[in-house]
């Protein structure tokens, strides 16, 4: 009789204990005051950088842990609370990528602009090395165009660079990227593609531009045109590296006669 009372004792500790853990198991990730110091550091790294992506990466962090707090009976009552810093996270997210947006873009053609176009060739650069595959890079120069400047004004400018970035997004596929690397030039760049390809994507864009936009001369109409250098970006080749490149091949286009592509030298 005593050795099963025993026997219960010990079924019933073992209850207890089991009980205590799922406990343990259950007590909230972090109390408010954890959270809250763990904000200051997530604030603390946020005015250390003036990097929008790095700015944005922190918020989602933030957010994720603002989302995930199991409510004690002090953060319970201070629900609404933490539902208006997810909204102001998520407002001051959404106005950094707006902000990202603006400083990375050509505001008149809407391509990327020069900041724009290397922090895409880094990650499309990244992602070729990555994925053992080629990138194309189209350094582009619009013909004549300082007479259509002279002749027609720099209203009439802006809108053949503007209708040539439209053209492009038109003709491209979705992954390409168009850039104003300056003036009337733009960078293209054409992820995982080999040279006979981007060579007839170029002409295919060169010839959309003349079908679409031309210059009234008297009783006749002149094409609009641009000369291209196209090269094969190796693997590990720098930004510059391969854009010299373009812009060598690019010369040779010009001096050959324009209104022509020419693949670089690798």
């Amino acid at each position: 009789m005593q050795e099963a009372i025993k026997q219960k004792q010990k079924r019933m500790l073992r209850l207890v204990k089991s009980t205590d853990a799922i406990k343990s198991e259950q007590k909230p990730m972090i109390d408010s005051e954890d959270y809250y110091k763990q904000v200051e550091r997530y604030a603390e790294q946020i005015r250390n950088t003036s990097n929008a992506d790095e700015i944005i990466r922190i918020l989602d962090v933030v957010l994720s842990e603002t989302k995930g707090l199991r409510f004690s009976d002090e953060v319970f009552a201070a629900q609404e609370q933490v539902k208006r810093a997810e909204q102001k996270i998520e407002s001051l997210k959404s106005e950094l990528e707006q902000l990202r947006g603006l400083v990375q873009t050509d505001q008149m053609t809407g391509a990327f602009n020069r900041r724009g176009l290397d922090d895409v060739f880094k990650r499309e650069a990244a992602r070729a090395d990555r994925n053992a595959q080629s990138l194309g890079v189209v350094l582009i120069d619009l013909d004549n165009f300082k007479q259509i400047n002279d002749n027609l004004g720099h209203q009439y400018g802006d809108s053949v660079l503007i209708n040539l970035v439209n053209v492009a997004k038109e003709t491209l596929r979705p992954s390409d990227i168009v850039a104003r690397f300056g003036g009337e030039e733009f960078v293209v760049l054409l992820p995982d593609v080999e040279m006979e390809d981007a060579l007839t994507v170029i002409s295919r864009l060169q010839s959309n531009l003349a079908k679409i936009f031309s210059i009234q001369a008297d009783t006749h109409s002149i094409p609009i045109t641009f000369s291209a250098g196209i090269a094969l970006r190796s693997f590990g080749e720098h930004q510059n590296s391969v854009i010299s490149r373009a812009d060598k091949a690019l010369y040779q286009a010009k001096r050959t006669g324009k209104n022509r592509a020419i693949p670089a030298l690798s």
